[in-house]
């Protein structure tokens, strides 16, 4: 187990309400503040991080003098709203102070179920990953009612943890991981340190635990290991009460309960891709181009197709076949079919001529492709 946070080299932290706050009454700025030291230690190896924090409910109640939680979700969404300015403004400090460039992004489930806002919260991430930004990650409570009803961020955690393509999720918790049964209940219960991410055997487990405070029990945290495995992520579930639990995990250490995924993170990638049975379009490509993608591993440019065949969206999975209609390639498409079309044979210099914006200048791009 130990290896792995070791090795990881794009990590995604998702921290709890009582990891964050000072038992619900507003954000805990000493808290935050040791996570922060935390993620730019774990930048400073050369590893990108990701966090995924909760808090802003809390805040915004303690910043409107609001002793109990409400139950209306038009106030639940303006203590969102009111408190967001607070997450957002102790990450930026507490990171600057560590010499960490920070980016808040709000996201909601619906904006990574549809194809195109998928892509383009993906480029986004990954743009501020390679730029050494550190992205603070919350739902977009403000806009969206059921996620604050049954929405928790360890699902959260999970979808980002996909998005990026992340080598690891780790879930930090009040609780030192996932027992067998419930330790309130059965004082005797083994603690799991280690097992399969996806094993049906462990939401039976699950069952049911959680604090007060968070929205997410355990079972919410070994879904959530399931849901990041698909893209190839393990997922380690600790307590972050642990000192310096971040730095311990990528030293090495074994710290709570890792949830192994059992493919390795391209193949997952490549296995969903491979799994389209049917591909909604194609696009047809000279001889040039087929050689750049089988030899060089390059991205496809519009520059190197002949024709675009059905009609797809961005973000759906099209074949890419050599001028004689042989698939060697498949990927997400960058351009709708109809941009596809008038950008075909054309540099990416005139694509905002011709499209009016000018969007990547790659048709799909070789992180999100595989060869037939």
């Amino acid at each position: 187990m130990g290896m792995i946070v070791q090795r990881a080299r794009r990590v995604v932290v998702k921290v709890g309400s009582s990891l964050v706050t000072n038992e619900g009454r507003g954000l805990d700025a000493q808290a935050i503040g040791h996570w922060c030291r935390q993620l730019a230690q774990l930048a400073s190896t050369g590893r990108e991080v990701v966090m995924v924090s909760s808090g802003a409910i809390a805040e915004g109640m303690k910043r409107l003098g609001w002793k109990a939680r409400p139950k209306e979700i038009h106030e639940l969404q303006a203590a969102a709203a009111v408190g967001q300015m607070g997450l957002a403004h102790m990450y930026e400090t507490q990171l600057s102070a560590h010499g960490l460039r920070s980016a808040q992004v709000l996201l909601t489930h619906a904006d990574l179920t549809d194809r195109e806002r998928y892509l383009n919260a993906r480029s986004t991430l990954t743009t501020l990953l390679r730029l050494k930004v550190v992205p603070v990650i919350n739902e977009n409570d403000t806009v969206v009612n059921d996620e604050i009803k049954f929405g928790d961020n360890d699902t959260l955690g999970a979808l980002v943890a996909n998005l990026v393509e992340a080598d690891v999720l780790v879930i930090l918790t009040d609780q030192r991981g996932l027992y067998e049964a419930d330790p309130r209940r059965a004082p005797d219960a083994r603690f799991v340190d280690e097992a399969q991410a996806g094993d049906p055997e462990l939401e039976r487990m699950a069952g049911g635990a959680g604090s007060s405070i968070g929205r997410g029990g355990m079972l919410t945290k070994v879904l959530a290991a399931r849901r990041a495995a698909r893209s190839g992520a393990s997922t380690v579930i600790a307590s972050g009460h642990e000192h310096d639990v971040l730095l311990r995990l990528a030293a090495g250490e074994s710290i709570g309960t890792a949830l192994v995924a059992a493919t390795p993170k391209l193949a997952a990638r490549k296995q969903w891709m491979a799994n389209h049975l049917q591909l909604r379009g194609a696009v047809l490509i000279d001889d040039g181009a087929v050689a750049k993608l089988r030899d060089g591993g390059k991205s496809l440019l519009p520059i190197g197709m002949l024709e675009v065949k059905g009609e797809f969206a961005r973000g759906d999975v099209i074949a890419v076949q050599s001028s004689d209609g042989v698939e060697v390639a498949r990927g997400l498409a960058n351009y709708a079919s109809a941009e596809a079309r008038l950008i075909a044979r054309k540099p990416s210099s005139e694509f905002e001529r011709l499209l009016g914006f000018t969007g990547e200048p790659e048709m799909i791009h070789r992180d999100n492709m595989i060869l037939s």
